[in-house]
C-alpha cells in the first residue's frame, strides 16, 4: 500500500472503477434495509448472516462444508477442516465485541482475532502477538512473499496509524485496504486469513455502512471462488492503482453478493420458509 496524500484511501477513493464499486454497494446496502423483514425480524437475518459469512470465510481457508454441515456441527475438534469452521464462527461472533476497541486500538483487535482463531492450535507463546523473525507462517492459499518481521512491524503501525487518524475515504475503501494490508502482511503464524476477513466485516459495520452485519463480505468472496480471490489480491499487492482499484472493486462485488444472500434469507422469512 502506497500513496502519498495526506488521506491516502480518499486518493485510493478516486481510482477509475472504485465510485462505481461504493456506489453500487450502497445502494445494494440501502435495498436490503429497506426490506420489511427489516423492521421486525432484523436479529434473525443477522443471525443467518453471520452463519454463512462465517462458512464463506472457512471456505476460503480450505474448508468448504455445506451450510447445513455448519449448522448442524457442535464439535469442531479434530481434522484441520473442522478446527477451520469453529474458527470461523468463534471469529464471527466475537467480532461484535470489538468495534468500540477498533478505532482506538485495532492492534489489540487483530491480537484478540488471533487469540479466538487459534483456539489452542498454534503454540500459546505464538498466539496474539505478530510473528519473530524466523518464524514459519501457515496460510492456505495465499503463496505471495512473505514480509520479514521488521516491514510486518512497521506496516502494521502504518495501518493501525490510519484506521486511528480515519479517512473521508468510503467504508469499502477502508475495509478492503485493511483486509488486503493483513492479508499481504500475514502478521500471525496461522489464521491470517480469516482474520483479515473479520476485519474486513468488522470495519463494514463499525463504519455505518452496515451497522446491523447483515451484508457479509465473505460470503461473496468464496462465492467468486478462490482463484477471483487470488486474483484480485494480487493486484493489491501490486500496489499499482489499477491492481488497488481491482482489489477494491472485488470486495464490492463480494459485500454485493453477501448482500443478494441476506435479501434470499428475507425472501424466505417472508414466506415463512426459514
Amino acid at each position: 500500500m502506497s500513496t502519498t496524500s495526506s488521506d491516502p484511501l480518499a486518493t485510493l477513493g478516486g481510482l477509475p472503477g472504485v465510485t462505481d464499486a461504493v456506489d453500487s454497494v450502497r445502494k445494494a446496502v440501502d435495498r436490503v434495509y429497506g426490506h420489511r423483514v427489516m423492521r421486525r425480524r432484523s436479529n434473525e437475518v443477522t443471525a443467518e448472516a453471520a452463519l454463512r459469512g462465517a462458512r464463506g470465510s472457512a471456505a476460503l481457508s480450505g474448508a468448504d462444508w455445506n451450510l447445513e454441515e455448519v449448522r448442524r456441527r457442535t464439535d469442531f475438534s479434530g481434522e484441520e477442516e473442522a478446527r477451520s469452521v469453529g474458527a470461523a464462527l468463534r471469529l464471527t461472533a466475537e467480532a461484535g465485541q470489538l468495534l468500540s476497541i477498533w478505532r482506538q486500538s485495532p492492534l489489540r483487535v487483530l491480537a484478540r482475532l488471533h487469540l479466538v482463531a487459534a483456539g489452542g492450535v498454534t503454540p500459546d507463546d505464538a498466539v496474539g502477538r505478530p510473528r519473530l523473525a524466523g518464524e514459519s507462517v501457515s496460510e492456505p492459499l495465499i503463496e505471495a512473499p512473505l514480509p520479514d518481521a521488521e516491514e510486518v512491524s512497521g506496516r502494521l503501525e502504518g495501518l493501525s496509524g490510519l484506521v486511528i487518524a480515519g479517512s473521508s475515504a468510503p467504508a469499502l475503501v477502508m475495509s478492503s485496504v485493511v483486509h488486503g494490508e493483513i492479508l499481504a502482511l500475514r502478521p500471525f503464524r496461522s489464521h491470517n486469513g480469516l482474520v483479515a476477513r473479520t476485519a474486513e466485516r468488522i470495519v463494514l459495520v463499525g463504519s455505518g455502512l452496515d451497522p446491523k452485519s447483515i451484508c457479509p463480505a465473505e460470503v461473496g468472496h468464496a462465492e467468486q471462488g478462490r482463484a477471483a480471490y487470488v486474483s484480485a489480491f494480487e493486484g493489491y499487492l501490486s500496489g499499482r492503482p489499477e491492481g488497488m482499484a481491482a482489489w477494491i472493486a472485488h470486495c464490492g462485488r463480494s459485500v454485493g453478493l453477501g448482500v443478494r444472500e441476506s435479501t434470499a434469507v428475507c425472501e424466505a422469512l417472508q414466506r415463512g420458509a426459514a
